[in-house]
């Protein structure tokens, strides 16, 4: 358990100082909710029988890392790369 609180506090870490490139932040956070089903899941075990909430917090997160992914494709499609600071969303 503390295995997981710590990954979970460097995911997040990691999550809020990676702003230069999309699929960076995009990993970290997939990391995040790695750690977070852990800790779901370990809690869900040990104190509750919640394990229907674990398989759909796994379902909303591979939907999450979906949407995140076709987001990431057009993104690098239309403006050529995925750094925050050649985006400008003003544009049409």
């Amino acid at each position: 358990m503390i295995f997981l609180s710590l990954g979970t506090l460097i995911f997040m870490i990691s999550f809020i100082s990676k702003r230069k490139h999309l699929l960076a932040t995009l990993l970290s956070l997939e990391g995040l909710m790695l750690m977070l089903f852990g800790v779901v899941y370990c809690v869900s075990t040990f104190y509750f029988s919640f394990l229907n909430f674990v398989l759909v917090f796994l379902t909303l997160t591979a939907c999450e890392g979906a949407l995140g992914l076709s987001l990431l494709v057009v993104i690098v499609r239309t403006h050529g790369s995925d750094h925050f600071n050649s985006l400008n969303f003003l544009q049409c």
